[in-house]
């Protein structure tokens, strides 16, 4: 097990080390409700997170502790007809696409089929999908498994989405298995669990 962690740990620091560091990141602070993937979506974290700059989509944002690798929640706001990531490739690796039209369960492999293709991960796995009250909604509360494309390093994952007035609310948390997942999984729960739809004069502003 010692062996293992020390591997892992390696892994993690070569991960850091080719990391650089982003303008135009900003602190979300604990105890304020702020505004999330350019939506009335609102979230009250009880801790301090960094919001970085970069966004994985154009309706996302990512929020972390220590770096996106190791603790990254994501919020994502999607209109049917978008998909949940930047396109890779349109012509040759799609991306697929929400639809209003979804069920609940079509949106854990709305999820996969997304990292299959944004990361390049052919190791993927759902390892539970249970209904959840999300938004004041019927929703779906999921958690996964994989690793990045060139990396020997397991992760797991957990989300919660709902779909209100056609448009898909979806809030995930990635980190390393050892040590980062269970660690800050309770937090990412908080998160999730404050978050609200408010009308747009009730949004903090950016």
């Amino acid at each position: 097990m010692a062996k293992r962690i020390s591997s892992f740990l390696a892994v993690i620091c070569t991960v850091l080390a080719a990391q650089p560091l982003m303008a135009g990141n900003a602190l979300m602070p604990a105890g304020t409700s702020v505004a999330v993937a350019k939506s009335t979506l609102t979230v009250t974290p009880d801790r301090e997170w960094n919001r970085l700059s970069a966004r994985p989509g154009r309706n996302s944002e990512t929020w972390t502790l220590d770096g996106d690798d190791l603790n990254g929640v994501n919020f994502y706001s999607i209109e049917t007809g978008r998909t949940l990531f930047r396109e890779v490739s349109r012509k040759t690796r799609p991306l697929p696409r929400f639809s209003s039209t979804m069920l609940l369960t079509d949106i854990p492999a709305l999820l996969e089929n997304s990292y299959r293709i944004a990361l390049g991960t052919t190791l993927f796995s759902m390892t539970a999908i249970e209904p959840a009250t999300f938004l004041g909604e019927k929703g779906v509360r999921f958690s996964y498994s994989f690793r990045k494309q060139m990396e020997d390093v397991s992760r797991s994952g957990e989300a919660v989405g709902a779909i209100v007035k056609g448009r898909l609310y979806l809030v995930t948390f990635d980190a390393p298995a050892i040590l980062y997942f269970d660690r800050d999984v309770p937090a990412f729960r908080q998160i999730w669990s404050s978050a609200r739809l408010e009308t747009p004069p009730a949004l903090a502003r950016r």
